[in-house]
């Protein structure tokens, strides 16, 4: 999986995604997923590092079937958040 941290003010947003899936772009009615480069593709890291880097994030953008199930398998998403475009799973959390 990538991770990429993005740091806004004194927060990070983390983006985590399926490596099959940079550079591809998604869309079902009016939702539109545009797996950017520039926004998901940072280190590939193992699932045990991609889940310590989603345990301490406040917010998270996390796309892609592997990296969807690590984040409901170990409790940082619920079911019901997860949206699908195109087959493609995709949830955000944010703590406000």
């Amino acid at each position: 999986m990538y991770a990429k941290i993005h740091k806004s003010g004194d927060r990070n947003i983390i983006a985590i995604c399926d490596e099959s899936l940079i550079g591809k772009k998604f869309s079902e009615g009016n939702l539109i997923l545009d797996i950017t480069e520039r926004f998901y593709k940072g280190e590939v890291l193992t699932g045990d590092q991609t889940l310590e880097l989603m345990k301490d994030a406040l917010n998270l953008n996390i796309v892609g079937e592997k990296s969807i199930a690590l984040a409901l398998k170990n409790g940082i998403i619920e079911k019901d958040s997860v949206i699908k475009i195109n087959g493609v799973p995709h949830a955000q959390v944010y703590q406000l």
